[in-house]
């Protein structure tokens, strides 16, 4: 099961990889996907990709958001893509993305970048990523009575979404399309904006709207294009 990972930059830096096929590892745990929260020190555009360079205070490190280069795509898949182009230099940023090494060098491949535009977000990420490295290393709290502390991958509270993490604030249509895709069989690819819609009998635009509600809160990501999407799983 692919498990979103909290984590600094220093611990994308120290993270360790068996071998190149291999998943990464930190505090060796396999982690597939990453959020991190960073400050923007450099932005360079290329025709295929935007690099930013951020960092935490704890290390830096380039994250790469590829341009779909289909605008039909974009306008129907709400990706985030164009959303990005407002982000500047200094400011902080969250991320979601894969840990990547293309030859010594390592970098992160993001699914989604968005503005902090909290910043008490900022110490609740390294408070929960400081929180995730000791669970990992030291095993989990002795409950103190009541129930039990838990390994939380997420924040903001509201209903349960049947893992760990709690369900954020969603709209109808939102909540509709969340449980279409957790509960729809399908392969590692996720699934089309279109099969949603003819499942759900739900018009195109307002399955749109409700995926771009799910990425916004880093529900689901897409896959092998922004009109199809899979649940981010939380641990």
């Amino acid at each position: 099961m692919d498990c979103l990972r909290p984590c600094t930059i220093k611990q994308v830096l120290d993270a360790t990889q068996p071998h190149p096929d291999a998943e990464f590892k930190i505090d060796d745990v396999d982690v597939a996907h990453i959020t991190f929260v960073g400050q923007i020190r450099n932005i360079s555009t290329q025709t295929t990709n935007v690099t930013y360079k951020l960092d935490d205070g704890t290390g830096s490190v380039e994250v790469k958001l590829w341009i779909d280069t289909d605008s039909s795509a974009m306008d129907l898949g709400g990706g985030g893509n164009k959303s990005n182009s407002g982000l500047v230099e200094d400011q902080w940023v969250r991320v979601w993305g894969r840990l990547k090494a293309f030859g010594n060098r390592r970098h992160v491949g993001a699914h989604v970048i968005r503005p902090v535009t909290d910043k008490m977000e900022i110490t609740y990420h390294l408070l929960e990523a400081t929180y995730v490295h000791l669970y990992n290393t030291r095993g989990p709290l002795e409950p103190t009575g009541g129930k039990p502390a838990q390994m939380d991958g997420g924040q903001y509270g509201g209903d349960d979404m049947g893992g760990s993490r709690p369900m954020p604030n969603l709209s109808p249509n939102a909540r509709r399309v969340f449980q279409c895709l957790k509960e729809t069989p399908q392969n590692n690819e996720g699934l089309n904006m279109q099969h949603i819609a003819a499942s759900l009998r739900m018009p195109l635009t307002e399955v749109a709207k409700a995926g771009d509600e799910l990425l916004t809160q880093s529900l689901i990501f897409t896959t092998v294009d922004d009109n199809t999407w899979s649940i981010l799983d939380m641990e």
